[in-house]
């Protein structure tokens, strides 16, 4: 019983923050570069580093990644500094199939591929919520 007890403290107190960006119109190899890069940064060093990348890329990923910020200080009142990447899959969504003419009435094909951004953060909650101060009722 005590073990269960620990576990369930355990996960209360590390949790995990996920943000998600799905069918986004980038190849997935090319946020994998990025991902692989920031892979095992702080959340706060990382958005430094994306923000001076030249890849197109970089703007998409650190949507995400303010987005999953964001998530963990407004949804689940963590502290950004107590913040750390714990996973980020990069996947291959659905691909568009068009085609291009070409001479002799023929075509070739064009695949244009989308990606899946999922990015876990995780947290300790070491700081506690803060008190509202209550106010006085002034009797007249």
């Amino acid at each position: 019983m005590e073990k269960w007890l620990n576990a369930l403290l355990l996960k209360l107190n590390n949790m995990k923050i996920k943000a998600e960006a799905k069918f986004i119109r980038t190849n997935p190899r090319k946020i994998r570069l990025i991902a692989d890069l920031v892979r095992s940064m702080k959340p706060e060093e990382a958005l430094i580093i994306l923000k001076n990348m030249p890849q197109r890329a970089a703007i998409t990923f650190s949507k995400v990644l303010k987005q999953a910020i964001a998530n963990s200080v407004n949804n689940h009142n963590l502290p950004k500094d107590s913040l750390k990447i714990h996973s980020i899959e990069v996947n291959q969504g659905s691909t568009y199939k068009r085609w291009n003419p070409v001479s002799r009435g023929r075509a070739h094909a064009i695949q244009k591929k989308t990606s899946h951004i999922k990015i876990i953060l995780e947290g300790e909650k070491t700081k506690k919520p803060a008190k509202i101060a209550k106010s006085k009722k002034i009797k007249k």
